[in-house]
């Protein structure tokens, strides 16, 4: 297993993609600390984990609350014995018209896909460093960071924003011998595309279903992702095999989207 006696945090891992990642990351040997809002989602994926013959700490936190991302990671840390991995993978979308955002929405997707992959980068940079560690960062990001979309324009936004911290901390970072890199999702079928299928629907006047299945048709591999194939790649982003790997953002979407 090649992550075996690593300790990995993921934050957004009680559903969706974070907890396919916190279970590969598990499956391949590593201890992992859960960290989301939703105390009895996480609580279930620690059962889980421990299911698989690995041990799992739980922290419940808002990754926009800067304290509470450091507070998570000391805890990691504290509780099993070792931090040597950080998935900034919690994250939320907006479905809306541009002309349509509202302070109030910006405020807070910024807020959680920004300013928490921010807080998240810092937090394991300082506990890094405190112990004379190399580590690992891994990033959130998307296709709709490398292209943005008609009523995701916002979205697209703050996963720019998430590539430029990507290659902004790895440069920073590499003399210490942290690696920053992130992960770039397509058409995931998860809840967070439910809702945004639904919203779409709302703005276009498209029957449920219909944006979702139109994304769908234009993966060159025929099918939507899953979260154990976006978990593979961070997989690969944790292991020593990504060791030479810094401040790229590869897309991981099944053909998609090309640059």
């Amino acid at each position: 297993m090649r992550l075996n006696g690593k300790v990995a945090l993921v934050t957004g891992a009680g559903q969706g993609i974070g907890r396919g990642i916190a279970l590969r990351l598990a499956r391949d040997g590593a201890d992992i600390a859960l960290v989301d809002i939703q105390k009895d989602q996480i609580d279930a994926v620690a059962r889980e984990i421990a299911a698989l013959g690995r041990r799992a700490s739980v922290y419940v936190a808002d990754v926009a609350k800067r304290d509470q991302l450091f507070d998570a990671v000391a805890q990691a840390d504290d509780k099993l014995g070792s931090f040597d991995v950080m998935v900034n993978n919690a994250g939320i979308a907006q479905v809306a018209p541009l002309l349509d955002a509202t302070p109030e929405q910006v405020d807070r997707i910024l807020r959680i896909n920004v300013q928490g992959v921010l807080w998240g980068i810092q937090a394991a940079a300082t506990q890094f460093k405190s112990r004379g560690r190399r580590g690992k960062i891994i990033n959130a990001c998307s296709i709709a960071g490398h292209e943005g979309y008609a009523l995701l324009g916002v979205y697209s936004a703050t996963k720019f924003a998430v590539r430029a911290l990507t290659q902004a901390a790895a440069k920073e970072l590499a003399s210490a011998g942290i690696t920053v890199n992130a992960y770039c999702p397509g058409v995931v079928g998860t809840d967070m595309w439910v809702e945004i299928d639904k919203r779409m629907a709302e703005v276009t006047g498209a029957a449920i279903g219909e944006t979702y299945q139109k994304f769908v048709g234009g993966i060159a591999l025929g099918r939507a992702e899953t979260p154990d194939d976006v978990a593979g790649f961070v997989s690969y982003l944790a292991s020593a095999d990504a060791d030479y790997m810094t401040g790229q953002s590869p897309m991981i979407d099944g053909g998609l989207v090309y640059r």
